[in-house]
């Protein structure tokens, strides 16, 4: 699953322009690389995400194409 779809589907990021803008921007990293947009994510992944201040660090437990909202929360766990 692209990264930028991935970052909509499990609602880290609200809408898919803001993460592909995000992406462009060289705010999103990928296992501690630099990610583009398309990247492709896969379970077991580290996203981290730069905005401002803030920095959020999550682990991909699963990619799924659609998901209701309840369960979204569960495509990913926190990382401190």
């Amino acid at each position: 699953m692209r990264l930028d779809k991935y970052l909509k589907v499990s609602r880290i990021i609200k809408r898919r322009t803001v993460a592909n803008e995000a992406c462009g921007a060289g705010r999103v990293t990928v296992n501690g690389k630099a990610a583009k947009a398309g990247l492709d994510i896969k379970e077991g992944d580290i996203i981290e995400i730069r905005f401002g201040n803030n920095t959020t660090k999550v682990q991909v437990l699963k990619t799924s194409e659609n998901v209701r909202k309840d369960d979204a929360a569960g495509m990913y766990k926190s990382i401190e």
